[in-house]
Parts: structure tokens; sequence; C-alpha cells
């Protein structure tokens, strides 16, 4: 067998159909092989960091994806979008296409590269933000591949394969290799379950809290069956949005920290003695700018190779295994009344659009199964305490939180699955950076419902800049909902300004979205924003009146 063959093949067999990214010269032979194999799709994007998001969008979808750039030029322009993956753990198998074996053993200079004879400098770059990096040779394909796609499947991080372009087609020279899985140390798992059963018996205001791995390990389900069975709230923060059904009476609402739209939930989340966290990162976005008040003692956080009950460890846990094991039984609380939800009533009046308005109409708007993408900016934070309906796809980077990132995450999202409806939110910003992608969504027959925030600038950013009347977040306007014209396709756009407006612009989008890509340009002021974001804006002025500054606001504090 062929060394791409056999690539390609170990990737179809992880379930990947379609592969995203750009030709170059040196993935001439990787791209031929892939559309001679037949049963995989090669998508082009615009350019590789667009490519990369879209690989990172279709992977939260479909639980893995690929990209594939060329050598130097196509993998640096990727870079941003695979350190995001790596931050946000979405697993990629990123493959790039390199100079002939024989030219890099002698040291040849080589276009795209830094002309210095040295082939290695850009796989020393990737090693810092994937899990896993090799050059692929035909004697190591049998063992590196498998090795590589293993370790993305397990930590649900990046890898990164170098492949000389005529080793592509090379035939291979090793068996390939079926790498073992890691296994839960039972005594360690026989521990921590004893331990957290204990902590159980003697709690009296437990909640559950799952996070951004329980999300990417689809632990969902067992979550919610767990909260079920012993009577407890569910409450979720900024990078575990999505993980379960917010419609069940146990899910009390949105955390994060002092920045909680709801007090009750703050002080349901701070005041417990017993927080279940499932797969919990500890960021500045999930702890409101560090302001939470929860007792790292009163923590147990399911991780998904390890347990932490207060300041003890237990190593070598895998965390399928955990939950399996989770002692629930015995143990029931009374469910604390359900408080309503920051957007659960509309406003019927015909007001210029303001946040009070437009979050409640997309949360009526929601159905089942929905893709929901939110990019990075008010969108990302507001759209955080929409409540979902059951089994949406969320889609956000509560981590890395990279603007531009939502339009091709949205692309990827919509290859996964053609037959689920995708909702993109994205400020103008944010759309300015990758518009181009907008292309391949029309090319490609896909047809999400984008909605546009047009407010004349980042406005996020005027809100956590303690000086005002700043000129560099101002951005030039666009005509957002014209954008289809330049791209030559059919679309339904629409311009509006009020709330009668956009609801009859949603009306109209989803009579028409199963034809047709939507656009709906927002219209609204400059400093329109969610109470979220007031919240963020007093939190830093706050801080900077403390001379704590910015700096250490956003450096955080120790956590046990």
């Amino acid at each position: 067998m062929k060394v791409g063959e056999f690539l390609f093949d170990c990737l179809k067999n992880e379930g990947i159909s379609e592969i995203f990214g750009v030709p170059g010269d040196y993935n001439f032979s990787l791209l031929d092989t892939l559309e001679a194999d037949g049963a995989l799709n090669f998508v082009t994007c615009r350019n590789e960091l667009n490519a990369g998001y879209a690989a990172d969008g279709y992977a939260r979808v479909k639980g893995i994806g690929a990209l594939i750039t060329t050598f130097g030029v196509g993998e640096l322009s990727a870079c941003n979008a695979i350190a995001g993956a790596y931050s946000e753990s979405v697993p990629i198998i990123h493959l790039v296409g390199g100079p002939k074996s024989m030219m890099q053993r002698q040291h040849k200079l080589m276009h795209h590269t830094l002309l210095d004879g040295n082939f290695d400098t850009f796989k020393k770059v990737y090693e810092q933000i994937t899990c896993y990096a090799a050059a692929i040779t035909p004697e190591n394909a049998g063992v590196e591949i498998p090795n590589a796609i293993a370790k993305a499947r397990e930590t649900k991080k990046p890898v990164y394969l170098t492949i000389p372009t005529d080793v592509v087609t090379a035939n291979m020279m090793s068996r390939a290799e079926h790498p073992q899985r890691k296994k839960t140390d039972r005594a360690s798992l026989k521990e921590a379950v004893r331990m957290i059963r204990a902590r159980l018996e003697v709690a009296e205001r437990p909640v559950l809290l799952p996070d951004v791995y329980a999300m990417h390990e689809g632990l969902g389900q067992q979550v919610e069956k767990l909260a079920e069975k012993m009577n407890i709230p569910i409450v979720t923060m900024m990078m575990g949005k999505g993980v379960c059904n917010e419609n069940l009476p146990n899910y009390a609402g949105f955390y994060c920290g002092k920045l909680s739209s709801d007090e009750a939930v703050r002080q349901r989340v701070e005041s417990s003695d017993c927080v279940l966290a499932f797969g919990a990162v500890w960021n500045d976005y999930n702890t409101g700018l560090f302001t939470d008040q929860i007792n790292p003692l009163a923590v147990i956080n399911v991780m998904p190779d390890h347990v932490q009950i207060g300041k003890t460890v237990y190593p070598n846990i895998i965390i399928d295994d955990l939950v399996d094991a989770f002692p629930a039984a015995g143990h029931s609380w009374t469910l604390p009344q359900q408080s309503p939800f920051p957007f659960d009533s509309q406003d019927a009046t015909d007001d210029a659009l303001t946040a009070r308005n437009y979050y409640p109409q997309f949360q009526a708007m929601l159905r089942k199964r929905d893709i929901v993408v939110a990019d990075a900016g008010t969108f990302a934070w507001g759209m955080a305490e929409v409540r979902l309906k059951k089994e949406v796809t969320y889609i956000a980077q509560g981590g890395w939180g990279a603007i531009g990132y939502g339009l091709p995450a949205a692309f990827g999202a919509c290859v996964a699955n053609p037959n689920r409806r995708v909702l993109l939110f994205t400020g103008e910003g944010s759309l300015q950076i990758n518009v181009q992608e907008l292309s391949s969504m029309l090319d490609n027959g896909c047809k999400p419902i984008i909605f546009v925030l047009n407010n004349k600038g980042y406005t996020i950013e005027k809100y956590i800049n303690t000086v005002d009347n700043t000129e560099y977040n101002n951005i030039p306007n666009w005509d957002y909902h014209k954008l289809s014209e330049v791209f030559k396709q059919d679309a339904f756009t629409v311009q509006v300004r009020t709330n009668n407006e956009l609801r009859q612009a949603i009306a109209d989008a989803e009579k028409k979205c199963a034809k047709q890509l939507c656009i709906i340009e927002m219209i609204t002021d400059p400093m329109d924003a969610p109470k979220i974001i007031h919240k963020m804006h007093q939190t830093v002025l706050e801080m900077e009146n403390k001379s704590e500054g910015l700096l250490t606001l956003f450096t955080g504090k120790e956590r046990i």
C-alpha cells in the first residue's frame, strides 16, 4: 500500500469524509491521492486560516476534522486556527505536503522556506501548538500515522504530520500498528469514587457544573442523567455552553462569576459545599475575569485523565470510566425552584434594535438540533445566556476567542451535517476578517442563517478599554446585506433597524433557508451591548480603580 492511501484509509476509519484546505505545489500528490480515493471530498477554502477554522467547526460537529496545507507559507497561515483548536481541545489532523525527501536531505534552498536549508523549522513551531508532531517516511508511516490519530482522538487536541511529496506515493515499508488506548487505573478509580461518595453524603447544597472537556468527550447526556437521578441543579459556564439540554428542569442557568446576570445562579454556585465539575477549566472567560468566589476545596473536578477533589489528585482515570462508576445511588436533594432566564420574555414594542429586544428573538427561534455558532465579541457573551433547545450544538471559542472564527467555522459545520440548520451570530468586525469564506458557503450550497451585528466597530473592546473614544476600535462601514452580490450568488438578504423588522426578517429567513443562504444585517447603536458586557466594563473599572490594571486582570490568580 502507498503511504498516502494508508493515510486516507486511517482518516476514513475515523469518520472523516471531507478534508479542508488550499492547494499548493507541495501538496499536489496528497490531493491527487485523495481524488483517486473517491470516498473523500477535498473542500477548497479561500485561505489556509479559514480552512483551519472550517476544520475546527467540522470537528465540533463530527468529532474530528482534517486539514491539508502546503509547506511553509500554507501551514504558517493556518497556525492561528490550529493554536485555537489546541486551546479549545478540538481534534484536527493537520497534513502538510513538503518538498521531496532528496531536496530536504541535501538542504536545497527551496521556495516556501526560509532559504536556510533547514526543513525542520515549521515542525518545531507546530510542536508548541499540537499534541503530536511527526515527519512521515515510508519507514515510519505505519507507526506514526496511527499514533498521531490516536493522540488526537484521546486528547481532543490537533496533531501535525508533514509528508514529502514523494513519500505520499511511496510504498510503505513498515507494518501498520494499532496503538493501545490508555486504560484506567482501577485502584485510583476505586479511591476517587469512595471519596466522592463521602463528599456527597455530607453535602447539603451540591451543584453540577459540566464544562468544555465533558462537552468534547460527548458526555452531555450522561451528565444530564446524573443530575436527574440525584435531583441537583446543572449550571454551565462559557466554555461548556451547549453541553446539556437547557430546557431540563434541572438546568439552573449560566454562571460567570461576578458577571452572572442571575444573582440566584451565582449564589447557588458560590455557596455550594460540593461543586461536581466535569471537565471544568478555570480560565478568565469561565470565571468572569476571575471574579468567581467558588471554594476550591468544595470542587470535585473530573478531567479527561484524572480526578481532582479539593487539593488531592487521583491520576490515570479516564473520564468515561468515572462517569460510569459515579456514586449517584442513594443521593438525592430537593431541586431549587427555577427562576426566569434573562431572555425568556419578548418585547412586543417596535423600538430600535437593542440587546434587550433581539436576544429574546434569537432564543425564541431556536429549534431542536440546531447548530449555533457565536463569533467573538458581544455576541459570544450575549448568546452564552440564551437558553438552548435539546441536542443543539453550540460552537464558540470560550478560550482562544479569535475574531473572524465564526464564519469559516460555520462553513465547516454546514459541511459536516448538511441536514441540520446552522445559525451564525457574528459582528461586522469579525466578518471583515474572514468574509471570503462566504464565497465557499455559496459555492458549496450551504444555507445558514447569518446575523451580522453592525454597530460600527469593535464594541466589546470599547467596553474593556478604560480609555474612551478611541479611534482604533472603529472600522469602515460595509453594506453587509449586499455581500452575496459580490460573490455572484443568489441569497436572501435584508437590513433591519427595529424590533419588528427583525421579527419579520427571521420569519422570512426561516421560510427561505431550506433553499438559500440568508443574511440579516442588524443596525444598532455603537455602544449597544447585553447586560453581561456592562458588568464586564464595571468590573474592569473597579479593578483599575484598585490600581490592579488590565495586566493583572487578564493574567489571573492561582487556583488550588
